[in-house]
């Protein structure tokens, strides 16, 4: 059995072992992500079993490369590959349903941190010299803020979002969640509200849904428009839940205070995304899910996927 990873470098940079996927058959690895479908051809080759992330695996790839029996996604989110094709195609497509749950979560806790506490940018100042120099005892450049009494309103209320939940309330804040679902789990971490009155409640958003048709640019400059004076809104789920040009021009405005992203649009960014000028814009290069811890995960699970679909019994399957 061939299998090819077609973009495996941020997955394993050389810090993990690729082991698990030789075990289970004659393995290639190629490393960076590419946006040609010619290129992706190529890697894939007459592989059986494709092993992607980010790496677009479209119809043409699939009719290119009939002998591609499997897909293998290594994450949680499969838009890249064309799965309602694959399907058509009697291909299953496996994801990797919750490996970064408690990373992510960290993450979107951290920029919000960065946010109001500013550590990056008063260590930087202190190491400048300015400290010494201050002639007095405290200074800071930028407001702290207090997140205790605060309400924090998430979208998207799955394992994630109800894992920046439970730090939100360690940290003193109030809750309230918007989801298309309700659980009794998420009942006891926070109050389920519709959208409209998660707008205008929250003083902090944070984002933790899906990208479908449905939530694609749920940011935009009518929603914003109804959310509080001063929120904060942080993103490290999917970059097109946000309309970036309407983000770019609230923050620029003082409407929203601040933002935390770990996602764009368009990845890497480009040069012309208005974030990237816009105030009190904290940006990073998606890599909430990036610690090892997360990443081991990534790779058990994706050899257990492909265990599993070579026995017969294909498990995660999302298509």
């Amino acid at each position: 059995m061939k299998i090819s990873v077609i973009d495996g470098y941020t997955e394993n940079p050389g810090d993990l072992s690729w082991a698990p996927l030789e075990e289970l058959g004659e393995l290639r690895v190629f490393d960076h992500a590419t946006s040609s479908e010619e290129e992706v051809i190529r890697r894939i080759g007459d592989a059986e079993i494709v092993v992607a992330n980010k790496s677009r695996v479209g119809r043409k790839v699939i009719d290119a490369c009939p002998n591609i029996r499997f897909i293998a996604v290594q994450a949680t989110g499969y838009d890249p590959i064309d799965y309602v094709y694959a399907r058509e195609k009697g291909i299953p497509v496996s994801n990797v349903p919750s490996y970064g749950t408690a990373s992510v979560a960290q993450f979107a806790i951290a920029l919000l941190l960065e946010i109001c506490g500013n550590v990056g940018l008063h260590s930087a100042a202190v190491h400048e010299g300015r400290w010494q120099s201050s002639g007095d005892w405290c200074f800071w450049d930028r407001p702290l803020i207090e997140l205790a009494g605060k309400t924090m309103g998430i979208i998207g209320f799955g394992r994630i979002g109800q894992t920046v939940g439970k730090i939100a309330r360690a940290l003193g804040m109030d809750v309230i969640a918007y989801n298309r679902s309700r659980s009794e789990t998420g009942a006891l971490i926070a109050d389920y509200v519709d959208l409209d009155e998660l707008f205008a409640r929250s003083d902090v958003i944070s984002l933790h849904c899906p990208l479908f048709d449905s939530t694609r640019g749920i940011i935009n400059k009518d929603s914003i428009a109804k959310m509080k004076d001063g929120v904060i809104l942080l993103n490290n789920s999917r970059g097109p839940l946000v309309v970036e040009q309407d983000l770019a021009d609230a923050l620029n405005s003082g409407k929203v205070y601040a933002a935390g992203i770990d996602v764009v649009s368009q990845e890497p960014i480009n040069d012309d995304n208005p974030l990237l000028h816009a105030k009190n814009c904290f940006i990073t290069p998606h890599i909430s899910w990036a610690p090892k811890e997360s990443r081991a995960r990534i790779m058990a699970c994706t050899a257990e996927n492909i265990r599993a679909f070579l026995a017969g019994t294909p498990q995660n399957v999302v298509n």
